[in-house]
Parts: structure tokens; C-alpha cells; sequence
């Protein structure tokens, strides 16, 4: 079947081919006819123009033949006119008669290129066109029928093959459907199996729906048994083994005897043991709640102790190295002269503390080694001892001092702080007021000998602070306002000068 499935479908693809071909056949043949049409005029006016050519080279030998006589002289004037006009007349048609020419050139290359389209591409696709015609009809006539007699024969061949495998096939689907037959026979006697299951299967799930009901009834006795038990209080481990293997007239008659014991027993307390058994739990995690923060407390006291320790450290350390630097530093301002820091303590320890100066360290850690742990808060502030001649007897304290010493006291104070915490610059303020020329010039060349680390801005009236100056400005009150300039030496000096001298 699909052999002949293909005949047909090349058959009719030959069958299109044809039409195909024969299509292009009309469209040739009625371009052949509209280009014979178009030929057959323009080969008339071409004879036709071929014959006015004849004509007129004839008339036109004939007139050459005539100008070469000499009828003009024996012609009269009116000949002569004639003649005359029949030369222009001569001229007008020889241009006429090139003009033709020229379309007559033209009309020949169309001509041959017509006859060269026609012989090289119609009439060739026409031959073949015509050939191939000739082929198809041959084939159809001869090969093509051969060829499909041999196919049909094959053709026929494999239908009875397939006759034969239909045949085959009815056999076997016969079989088959016997086979479907006793297969749905027994289907339906599944079936109905399937269906007594289901039956017992319903009859089952209804049955073990009474056994959960029956269960949960069981499981709400047992919690209240178990409750029931509950209250009577913890039993030990022996009791549950002990009544294991006694039945359950046994049971029920220890049960009743029970009962009748605990009755008894009424006013005693049934949850004394489980109360002492939660009692005791709670102990056990409250003693190790109270070493968890006892070790806690422990630890943060050792970080306290660490902490109070070294704030000890650093204050002495500190208090050390500005006690120092201040003794130093009041030496140089006052030459002679001595001073030292008093550390002071409490109420009680302060009239001795004030009295120790620099030696105050060892009396601190005379008292560290009595307490383990020195502590900062017994100390209540920082007391000064001078003295202007350096004699021990005559050492005072700042309430004894003149506005003077004070002020170089103090001055002495941010000296040594300087030097042991020193800051990028110091603003003073006519800190040389109160002083003796002596005490200026040692001021100056302690704040000449500091500026290396630091920068000093001071305001002064007098000379001794210009000489150690590095820059100098002066500041004049005009017109309510005030100015600051930059001055030289000499004018700062005539001005402090001018000031003391009208001061």
C-alpha cells in the first residue's frame, strides 16, 4: 500500500510538472505570437521604406545626372527658380533620407535583437518544451505504463501478503479476544472477591472503632487511677514488682485492705515524701546557684582589686613625678629654696600625712601591707610646703604665703605639670604682677628653657618676660576699640618703659 501511496504522489507530481509546463508553453507561445505581431508592421514599413529609399536615390541620380549638363544656362529665369527650388527640395529630402536611414539602422538592431531573443531563448525553450511533451507522452504511452503494470504486479503481490498477514492477524485477534473473554471472566470474579474484602474490611474498621472508643474509656480509667495513685504519694520500686505476678482478685483484695489501713492514716500528710523530694531539688540548684555567684562576686572583686591597684600605682606614680619635677622646678625660680607635694589623707591620718612631704610613699606602702588592696578613696587632696630660705624649720604652707609667693608657687606647680603631662600651648595672664624683678628673670628663663616642647603666650607690663620673647605683639584701646599689632623688640620695650614710668 505504501508502494502505491508513492505511484500516486509521483504521478501526480508529474501531472503538476506537466501543467506546469504547458503553462509555460502558452505564456511562450503568446509572447511568440505578440512579438510576431509587433514584427510583421515594422518588416512592412520597412519595405516600405526600403522602396521610398530606391525611389529616391534613383530620383536622385537622375537629378546629379541632370545637374551635370548645362541646361542652367539655357533655362529660363523662371526654370532657374524651379530649379532652385527643386535643389532645396533635393536638400530637404536627403536630410529626410538620412533621418530614415538613422531609423532604419535602429529598426534593424531591434530586428536582429528580436530574432536573436527569439532564436536563442523562444524558440529553444519551445524545442524543449516540445521535447519534453514528446518525452511525457512516450512515457505515458510506454515506460510509464510498464513501470506501473511492474508496480501494480508488486502491488498486488504484497496485498495478498497482506491478505495473508490479515488473515494471520484475524486469527490471532480471534485468539486474543477469547483470551480478553476469559480475562474479564476473571476479572469479575476478583471483582466480587475485591468486594467480599471490602465487606470484611468495613466489618473490621467498625470493630476497631469500638476498640478505640474502648481504648480511650481504658486510657481515662488509667489516668484516674494513675492520679488516684498520684495522691496516695510515691511508691518504691519494690511495690511495683512485688504485685506483678498476683491476678486481679488478689489485687483488688490487697486493694480493699489498703483502704482500709489508709483510712487510718487520714490526717497524715500523703505528699510529705514528694514535697521533700522537690524541697531537696531546690536546694541542691540554689546551693549551686550560690557558688555560681559567689565564684561570680569572686571574680569581679579581683577585677576591683586589679583595677583599685592600679589606680593606686598610677596616682603614686604620677604624684611622684610631679612632686619631683616641683621641687626641682622651684629651685631654679627660687635658688636657695626648697618645696615638696604632700599627699593628704582622711581626718584622721591627715595631721601626720602633711607632715611626712616626700616620704609619704613609704607610708603608703606601710598601709598597703596592712590591707591587701591599698585604696584611692583615702585620699582627699595634694597640700604644699615652701620655704624661700631652704631651712627645714621654716617650711609654710599656702595660707602663710604672700600674693607673691603664691603666685610662684603655683607657677612652680604648672611647671612640673608641664613637664609631666605637658599641653601643645599656656595663655598667662601678667603672671609676673605680684613679682620682684629676681623672680621675673627666673620665670623667663624657666618659659625660655619649656618653649622648646611647648608654646607660651603672656601678657606683661614688664621687661624682664620681653628679653626670652620670641614675637611680640601690642594690643591699644581706640576709639572703644581694641587693636593688636605686631611690634618690634624695641617698641614693646619702649612701650612697657613709657608704662612704668607714667604707672
Amino acid at each position: 500500500m505504501n508502494q502505491m501511496q508513492q505511484i500516486e504522489t509521483q504521478q501526480r507530481k508529474f501531472k503538476a510538472s506537466r501543467d506546469s509546463i504547458l503553462s509555460e508553453m502558452k505564456m511562450l507561445k503568446e509572447k511568440r505570437q505578440q512579438s510576431e505581431k509587433t514584427f510583421m508592421p515594422k518588416q512592412r514599413s520597412l519595405q516600405s521604406l526600403e522602396a521610398s529609399l530606391h525611389a529616391m536615390e534613383s530620383t536622385r541620380e537622375s537629378l546629379k545626372a541632370e545637374l551635370g549638363t548645362d541646361l542652367l544656362s539655357q533655362l529660363s529665369l523662371e526654370d532657374q527658380k524651379r530649379v532652385d527650388a527643386l535643389n532645396d527640395e533635393i536638400r530637404q529630402l536627403q536630410q529626410e533620407n538620412r533621418q530614415l536611414l538613422n531609423e532604419r539602422i535602429k529598426l534593424e538592431g531591434i530586428i536582429t535583437r528580436v530574432e536573436t531573443y527569439l532564436n536563442e531563448n523562444l524558440r529553444k525553450r519551445l524545442d524543449q518544451v516540445e521535447q519534453e511533451l514528446n518525452e511525457l507522452r512516450e512515457t505515458e504511452g510506454g515506460t510509464v505504463l510498464t513501470a506501473t503494470t511492474s508496480e501494480l504486479e508488486a502491488i498486488n503481490k504484497r496485498v495478498k501478503d497482506t491478505m495473508a498477514r490479515s488473515e494471520d492477524l484475524d486469527n490471532s485477534i480471534d485468539k486474543t479476544e477469547a483470551g480478553i473473554k476469559e480475562l474479564q471472566k476473571s476479572m469479575e470474579r476478583w471483582k466480587n472477591m475485591e468486594e467480599e474484602h471490602m465487606d470484611a474490611i468495613n466489618h473490621d474498621t467498625k470493630e476497631l472503632e469500638k476498640m478505640t472508643n474502648r481504648q480511650g474509656m481504658l486510657l481515662k480509667k488509667k489516668e484516674e487511677c494513675m492520679k488516684k495513685i498520684r495522691e496516695l504519694g510515691s511508691l518504691p520500686q519494690e511495690a511495683f514488682e512485688k504485685y506483678q505476678t498476683l491476678s486481679l482478685k488478689q489485687l483488688f483484695r490487697k486493694l480493699e485492705q489498703c483502704n482500709t489501713e489508709l483510712k487510718k492514716y487520714s490526717h497524715v500528710n500523703k505528699k510529705a515524701l514528694d514535697q521533700f523530694v522537690n524541697f531537696s531539688e531546690q536546694k541542691e540548684k540554689l546551693i549551686k546557684r550560690q557558688e555560681e555567684l559567689d565564684r561570680g562576686y569572686k571574680s569581679i572583686m579581683e577585677l576591683m582589686n586589679v583595677l583599685e591597684l592600679r589606680k593606686y600605682e598610677a596616682i603614686q606614680l604620677t604624684f611622684k613625678q610631679v612632686s619631683k619635677n616641683f621641687s626641682e622646678v622651684f629651685q631654679k625660680l627660687v635658688p636657695g629654696g626648697k618645696a615638696t607635694l604632700v599627699m593628704k589623707k582622711g581626718d584622721v591620718e591627715g595631721s601626720q600625712s602633711q607632715d611626712e612631704g616626700e616620704g609619704s610613699g613609704e607610708s603608703e606602702r606601710g598601709s598597703g601591707s596592712q590591707s591587701s588592696v591599698p585604696s584611692v578613696d583615702q585620699f582627699t587632696g595634694v597640700g604644699i610646703r615652701v620655704s624661700f630660705t631652704g631651712k627645714q624649720g621654716e617650711m609654710r604652707e599656702m595660707q602663710q604665703l604672700s600674693g607673691g609667693q603664691k603666685s610662684l608657687v603655683a607657677l612652680a606647680l604648672i611647671f612640673a605639670i608641664q613637664k609631666c603631662d605637658p599641653a601643645p600651648f599656656y595663655l598667662f595672664d601678667e603672671i609676673d604682677q605680684a613679682l620682684d624683678a629676681q623672680h621675673r628673670k627666673a620665670v623667663s628663663d624657666m618659659i625660655m628653657e619649656l618653649a622648646v616642647h611647648a608654646q607660651f603666650i603672656t601678657t606683661t607690663f614688664r621687661p624682664e618676660l620681653l628679653e626670652s620673647a620670641d614675637k611680640f605683639y601690642g594690643v591699644r584701646f581706640r576709639n572703644k576699640v581694641s587693636h593688636i599689632d605686631v611690634i618690634t623688640a624695641e617698641m614693646a620695650k619702649d612701650f612697657v618703659e613709657d608704662d612704668t614710668t607714667h604707672g
